[in-house]
């Protein structure tokens, strides 16, 4: 029986990180959760069990706690529906509430901090690791393990 991966990310540039690992999808019973926009629905076409999450960012000040809110219930959801034994993000607000929640129900959580950052920190990043909510937390740059130094130097997704 094949492990249940989840992968994780919000859209833009942390799902075009993610997707570098689509090599190993097939190697698990996968699962893609990213956010809705008009860019992503051809995604369901691509691969298989895919999920979106409402799409906001904290630039928007007075929709994205409502958005937030209701992210974490659909997280819930989805945490549910797949059960996952293992989470892989690459950030950001998206990945947070199902990462909390996979925490709690006992599946490993493996965060991979953006690329995008050679020499400060994310917000995400941060809070994965000052919580401790990642099993195994993953940088892309050697200069970030100044930075998080119990991280993982994973060399670059691309």
């Amino acid at each position: 029986m094949k492990r249940k991966i989840m992968f994780v990310s919000s859209t833009g540039g942390h799902l075009t990180e993610l997707l570098q690992l689509e090599s190993i999808f097939q190697n698990y019973d996968y699962s893609l959760i990213t956010e809705k926009s008009k860019a992503n629905k051809k995604l369901k076409s691509k691969y298989k069990n895919v999920d979106f999450l409402l799409y906001g960012t904290k630039d928007h000040k007075l929709s994205y706690p409502f958005k937030l809110l209701i992210n974490c219930f659909l997280s819930v959801f989805l945490y549910f529906k797949y059960q996952p034994d293992y989470i892989i993000t690459t950030g950001a607000h998206t990945a947070g509430p199902i990462c909390c929640i996979a925490r709690i129900f006992g599946s490993k959580v493996i965060y991979i901090e953006t690329f995008a950052n050679i020499t400060t920190k994310t917000i995400t990043g941060t809070l994965f690791y000052k919580l401790h909510i990642a099993n195994l937390f993953i940088v892309q740059w050697s200069t970030m393990k100044k930075l998080y130094p119990k991280a993982t130097y994973g060399g670059w997704c691309f």
